[in-house]
């Protein structure tokens, strides 16, 4: 599969460090590009010490191994005019650069967009901010969890006496990675049409913006009226009863869809609370609904759902997945190594003439293809 990926022989220099920036070059390596990190001398990126667990790979955190797989490295001080010279060769001879400092940073280290451009005229060049490249909120600190603080997202999830609830996953960062991966694919199409390059930015409140566009549009042609979440089983601001998560006897399931009145027939909700309005009275059926569901277990009510064809799923944990064997029938999961250290991960989430690629490499060692700042790609 390795010799007929889409992105064999395309060279990504990535200057980008954590999530958002190394997402993208992740996508973009998965799919057969040659992607290099361009790391500090000594230190390398953060995220090879910033850990999301006590859990360490080879003395490296586990979020660096997950998302820096299948790259090499360039141990490289920035702030040396000789070493700056010695990667300039890598530049001129780069397909793509990414980049996701705070504006400003890669125009003072000589490195920007307009003076790339100068000697690698149809490069591609990918920028990922925290707010954009101007603007009142040009100068923050653009990480995860503040831009979600910033652009309202946390008022979706939660109850209604939950205060604000952030997303367990850096969601700003993916989503942003993700993007970038989009304009960048788009402007390689265009180069490889035209013969063109160009310049794609995102920034992490502009996807966190994107994912709430159906929501935005309803409060922007809705009078600006806030939507209010849930007191009982939240899981959406804005739909109807029975839209929610709710307790079992041994469990929880969620339920999506499904018409009061033959829930009532199936739980034995009262007939009288499923007759209410789904939308205004949602938290009385909620309730209503709440209390039978804690008599039976998961599975006792997902036979009596799907056999009802009720929209619902049981609540399941990594090791529910994983036991299920979906992971593993669709070839979600492989096995990487890095010398006498392997490790699992997850896969690209998409399949190449019915093959999902995959790579046994991982993420590399600090500099360990230094030998292209002599000799080039």
């Amino acid at each position: 599969m390795t010799d007929i990926l889409p992105l064999k022989g395309l060279k990504v220099l990535d200057f980008s460090q954590f999530l958002a920036g190394p997402y993208c070059a992740l996508k973009l390596a998965d799919l057969g590009a040659d992607v290099v990190k361009v790391e500090r001398s000594g230190l390398g990126d953060l995220s090879r010490y910033l850990y999301l667990t006590d859990t360490k790979i080879a003395g490296e955190s586990t979020i660096f191994h997950a998302i820096n797989r299948n790259k090499r490295s360039v141990a490289v001080d920035l702030k040396s005019d000789e070493e700056k010279a010695r990667l300039t060769q890598l530049v001129q001879e780069a397909d793509v650069i990414l980049q996701n400092f705070r504006p400003g940073v890669m125009e003072r280290l000589g490195f920007g967009y307009e003076a790339v451009k100068k000697i690698n005229p149809t490069v591609v060049y990918g920028t990922v901010t925290g707010y954009g490249s101007d603007g009142p909120w040009v100068d923050l600190p653009g990480q995860d969890l503040l831009a979600q603080a910033r652009s309202g997202v946390m008022w979706l999830s939660g109850g209604r006496d939950h205060g604000p609830v952030a997303m367990g996953l850096p969601i700003a960062d993916v989503l942003a990675g993700s993007a970038l991966t989009h304009g960048v694919l788009a402007l390689l199409y265009r180069k490889a049409t035209q013969n063109i390059g160009g310049y794609v930015e995102t920034s992490l409140i502009e996807v966190l913006a994107d994912l709430q566009f159906e929501l935005l549009t309803t409060w922007f042609n809705d009078g600006n009226r806030t939507p209010e979440r849930s007191k009982n089983n939240p899981a959406h601001a804005y739909l109807a009863a029975p839209y929610g998560v709710y307790e079992t006897a041994d469990g929880h399931v969620a339920i999506a869809m499904g018409k009061l009145d033959l829930l009532a027939n199936i739980t034995g909700l009262s007939l009288e609370i499923a007759a209410l309005d789904a939308f205004k009275q949602r938290d009385e059926i909620k309730a209503g609904l709440a209390a039978q569901l804690k008599t039976r277990t998961s599975a006792s009510w997902m036979d009596e759902f799907v056999a009802n064809d009720i929209w619902a799923a049981p609540v399941m944990d990594w090791d529910g997945v994983v036991a299920s064997g979906v992971l593993q029938t669709l070839d979600m999961v492989q096995n990487i190594e890095r010398g006498d250290v392997a490790m699992q991960t997850t896969k690209l989430p998409l399949r190449i003439d019915g093959v999902r690629p995959s790579s046994s490499r991982a993420a590399p060692e600090l500099g360990d293809a230094n030998d292209l700042l002599e000799t080039g790609w």
